[in-house]
């Protein structure tokens, strides 16, 4: 029971010529596939699912995630040991270990198959990043001394990429890999009809163990004056636009408003983001200096902040029914502006999926809005054979590697009698701007102080990087928080290029209660870090007395080091406690 499932997984499965087809094989039957041109299915896509060009790669896609008709053949069990509800992240791990392992398992699959990430999140979202990136080196490239002249976006194109590239992941999601790692799919709406039964196309099926995978969907106000009959967008729709909008306006500043507005202000739309919070990650107590970084980064890029701004009304001036190619208008009140767009993309959190699932009927409490309560074992605090996991779940980030991680424990303790608990998880997170955003744990000196926790911060600045600045990247920092006059790692901020790559050494060493002496004496091929190390006093000491010479080095030697470890020199090199914090008893570090 220590296997290890990825939702998306082997390249094997993507490239088999299996994948090639429609989501027909020799457990299950599709009779009708989706296809190029058919009216009545193009209104279906938008009207069910929200897809839209019904071209070649949203046929494939439908086609592996959700066949026009699929029952599998396979012939239900008496009792199944575990039945997921849900055919995202969550409920395709859960499902697919517990198939593998020899369980007898199903996953019950209402909508598209990948949930969230595969269609209207992760996946989507980081094609369309990696195009706007790429607008981004093209305007940079005199700087490197190649010129370019007549360069044209053609938004068509990057769409048309993003839907390729979905699809193309798409088979590792589809019902046909579930059922071959020995689950039963069954497509429809699944109900919770009692402690241990639940209902599906009208067949009743008991289990062992089920696990709730709904997921979330956005969140959007319900009391801003106008904005619920206007033509607004969420991540739900936004990887359907063929045209450039001219101008857009996101009400919210987390994650996904980011990325969208940096991505979308490179590729030449005007972005404005609407921010309730005085600065960027306030409400979260996020580090301020990482606010003040990404918000001047993007604002470089284009994008315009209005912070500390309510909307107070939305006018719908066009609403864009009288021609499918054409833009609605609105018009948004936020403070003392009128701001017009094409797009107001709404980003203001996420809800839980748990209406209409029975949930009553199953003794299954619950919070609305909120998500399913849970133990520290991951079970339903009033029902021990119902486990829920990701989105739909209460007081746990909306991460769709949280999700997964979830799935694995549900696995473990649900199947085979094991005892992890959701507390021991470390969880980091981030936010695909340029540079990115990365953390866990404790953040911030603000959020330690917040949760009355006394800490120490360990702070590294790029501008002295030899390699930040060969690369011309050398905006950010890292900061890791430690408990105070000790070693002991408690979390972490990186804002810099490949955050997300950089932060997972920090989070593995939490894990594995690594403290920051041990971190920093760990030997890593890197080009000469830091140009004044001879300048570095690592003198300093805790914990009665420790060194933390081991901390640093000046004495590596140049060599090659790839894009995403030029940053974990912070980790061995330049760790310097933030001065208006320093204990008298411990020398400055210049």
């Amino acid at each position: 029971f220590q296997a290890i499932d990825s939702f998306h997984s082997s390249k094997s499965s993507l490239q088999s010529p299996s994948s090639e087809t429609s989501s027909t094989n020799m457990s299950a039957s599709n009779n009708g596939a989706w296809s190029v041109g058919n009216t009545d299915q193009e209104k279906a896509a938008r009207k069910e699912f929200e897809i839209w060009p019904l071209d070649e790669n949203n046929v494939k896609l439908l086609n592996q995630v959700h066949p026009r008709t699929y029952e599998s053949t396979n012939k239900p069990h008496e009792v199944y040991d575990l039945i997921a509800i849900g055919a995202g992240a969550g409920g395709l791990v859960s499902s697919k270990q517990a198939g593998r392992r020899g369980a007898k398992s199903a996953m019950i699959s209402e909508k598209l198959a990948g949930g969230d990430c595969l269609n209207v999140g992760c996946v989507p979202s980081k094609a369309l990043i990696r195009s706007a990136r790429a607008m981004k080196e093209v305007s940079r490239a005199a700087e490197f001394g190649i010129h370019l002249e007549n360069v044209k976006l053609d938004f068509g194109a990057v769409m048309k990429r993003v839907r390729e590239l979905r699809a193309k992941i798409a088979p590792a999601d589809s019902h046909e890999a579930t059922e071959g790692a020995g689950a039963h799919v069954f497509q429809g709406r699944g109900r919770l009809t009692g402690p241990n039964t639940l209902e599906v196309n009208g067949q009743t099926l008991k289990f062992k163990v089920c696990v709730l995978a709904t997921g979330g969907r956005p969140a959007v106000p319900q009391n801003v004056p106008g904005l619920l009959e206007a033509p607004y967008t969420t991540n739900e729709q936004l990887f359907n636009l063929e045209e450039l909008p001219p101008r857009m306006v996101i009400l919210g500043a987390g994650v996904i408003a980011l990325e969208m507005a940096q991505s979308f202000a490179l590729l030449g739309s005007k972005v404005t983001v609407i921010n309730r919070s005085s600065r960027l990650f306030a409400s979260k107590g996020g580090d301020p200096e990482a606010a003040e970084v990404l918000q001047k980064e993007l604002e470089k890029d284009g994008v315009t902040f209005l912070s500390n701004a309510t909307v107070a009304q939305v006018e719908t001036i066009k609403d864009g029914s009288d021609d499918e190619s054409s833009f609605p208008l609105m018009k948004v009140k936020a403070g003392d502006q009128d701001l017009e767009c094409e797009c107001l993309l709404v980003a203001t959190g996420r809800a839980a999926n748990i209406e209409d699932l029975g949930l009553e009927a199953a003794g299954v409490d619950f919070v609305p809005g909120k998500g399913v309560l849970l133990n520290d074992f991951g079970q339903s605090v009033s029902n021990p054979s119902v486990y829920a996991v990701g989105d739909c779940v209460a007081n746990v980030p909306r991460l769709t590697h949280m999700s997964g991680e979830m799935a694995k424990l549900v696995v473990q303790n649900g199947l085979a009698g094991d005892e992890w608990r959701l507390s021991s998880f470390v969880v980091p997170a981030v936010a695909y701007t340029e540079p990115e955003f990365a953390t866990v744990g404790i953040m911030s000196q603000e959020q330690a102080d917040k949760e009355g926790i006394e800490v120490d911060v360990f702070r590294a600045g790029l501008e002295h990087n030899d390699r930040a600045i060969l690369e011309s990247s050398d905006i950010g920092f890292v900061k890791i928080v430690t408990k105070k006059d000790s070693d002991e790692i408690l979390g972490a901020t990186i804002v810099a290029d490949r955050a997300g790559d950089i932060i997972n050494e920090i989070s593995l060493a939490m894990k594995e209660k690594i403290g920051l002496r041990s971190l920093g004496r760990n030997n890593i091929p890197i080009l000469r870090p830091v140009r004044r190390s001879k300048d570095v006093d690592f003198s300093s000491s805790i914990n009665g007395g420790q060194d933390l010479t081991s901390i640093g080095s000046t004495e590596l030697q140049r060599g090659g080091m790839t894009t995403r470890l030029k940053l974990r020199i912070c980790l061995g090199m330049l760790l310097r406690r933030d001065e208006r914090r320093l204990p008298a008893s411990i020398s400055s570090i210049a």
